[in-house]
């Protein structure tokens, strides 16, 4: 694809695919801003400008969309009543200073120090954790009307199993318009929003004020993206048969998030992550042209200069965009079953089955560690203690077997 031009990649389908993609992905990043109560526009313009500097530094050869991150929903709101909220930027930034260091460390020892931290038997339960945390989300976005997100969930089924051609690569795309039309004739749409709506508004931007106490309080978050951008790197090398760790490399494709993450914070904006919920897109209609996620990207730079067009897709039922997650956070789990079948880990060792287990119950069960401000939980938590129990538990003898 990186052979074509401009005007041959730019067609009507690669259009389609990238507003698609953007729908995916558009639930979840106006959801985050919407629940740490900032202006949703500032996240699009964020996650637009965020991915297009990622593809910038990986060379354009990733096919990733950065979007809001649910890893940092609670500590933000904490941070936000303790800090405020332009303080809490400040870590934010932070946060993206952090995935420069260690963009810097993969850089130094090379990918054997990545391979060593997280083998198959760490990164396989924790992308499997990624999609089960994220399974409540779904739920609970698909429960605010199960009928209406039962039939855009078998909209996207039935699309995916008996489509044609061009229906089967935009699953997502049909299955929301689907469940959207049938919210609009049982009188389930409220068009109030886009009334209120001006047609051209600019996102209310916010600058951020130094805070050392934000920053220590935010920083400690960032091993729970970092894990997830490594798994998805895996996931999305995987469904586009190319080694993204080694080429363009996992050093570029962390500094392209964390720089995407940083520049978020000095626009007011939520940190961004590389989106399961587009990797499990990508992974169920095999669309692996980076170039349309870029057109996603610009799709959502214009959404968020557009308020009617914002105020439009906010009128998409919540439960249609649930329906439509329960797959996809579905997918993303199944990936960590594949990533532990396909590397051939040994299930039946001892080692392995203590790992892939701590991480689970540790992720799933809720632990915490915290001291003072400093806190660990979920999938940072359970990252943390699949790699730590990797590096200490010996491999067993071969004579033991």
């Amino acid at each position: 694809m990186s052979g074509k031009t401009l005007r041959e990649q730019l067609t009507f389908k690669n259009t389609v695919l990238g507003v698609q993609f953007l729908f995916v992905a558009f639930g979840a990043t106006v959801l985050v801003p919407l629940l740490v109560g900032i202006d949703p526009a500032v996240a699009l313009f964020t996650a637009g400008i965020g991915t297009l500097l990622f593809h910038l530094i990986t060379k354009r050869q990733v096919p990733v969309f950065l979007g809001s991150s649910f890893a940092f929903i609670a500590p933000i709101v904490e941070a936000t009543r303790l800090y405020g909220w332009p303080g809490t930027l400040s870590g934010i930034i932070a946060v993206g200073i952090v995935y420069g260091i260690v963009s810097a460390l993969v850089k130094l020892r090379g990918i054997s120090f990545v391979e060593r931290l997280f083998p198959s038997v760490v990164v396989g339960p924790i992308i499997l954790l990624i999609g089960l945390s994220l399974a409540s989300t779904a739920v609970d976005m698909a429960k605010t009307d199960w009928t209406l997100a039962v039939i855009t969930l078998a909209t996207a089924v039935s699309v995916v199993i008996f489509g044609k051609k061009m229906m089967k690569l935009i699953p997502i795309f049909i299955a929301i318009a689907v469940g959207y039309i049938v919210a609009l004739i049982w009188g389930k749409v409220d068009y109030s929003i886009v009334q209120e709506a001006n047609w051209i508004s600019i996102p209310e931007f916010t600058a951020p004020k130094f805070s050392w106490q934000a920053i220590l309080y935010m920083v400690p978050v960032a091993i729970a993206p970092i894990i997830e951008h490594v798994g998805d790197m895996y996931t999305i090398g995987g469904v586009c048969n190319k080694n993204f760790i080694e080429k363009p490399g996992l050093h570029r494709t962390l500094l392209g998030d964390g720089i995407a993450t940083a520049l978020a914070g000095f626009f007011g904006g939520v940190p961004n992550t590389t989106y399961s919920e587009v990797t499990g897109a990508i992974t169920l209609t095999k669309v692996t042209n980076p170039f349309i996620l870029r057109i996603s990207a610009i799709t959502a730079l214009v959404f968020a200069f557009v308020g009617k067009i914002s105020g439009f897709l906010e009128t998409i039922p919540q439960a249609v965009l649930g329906g439509i997650m329960l797959l996809l956070f579905g997918m993303i789990a199944s990936i960590g079953i594949k990533t532990l079948v396909d590397s051939k880990t040994n299930m039946g060792e001892t080692r392995n089955q203590v790992i892939v287990s701590l991480v689970l119950t540790v992720g799933i069960g809720g632990a915490v560690i915290q001291y003072g401000t400093f806190s660990l939980a979920g999938i940072g938590l359970a990252a943390a203690v699949g790699i730590i129990l990797n590096l200490l538990l010996p491999a067993t003898k071969k004579e033991d077997l």
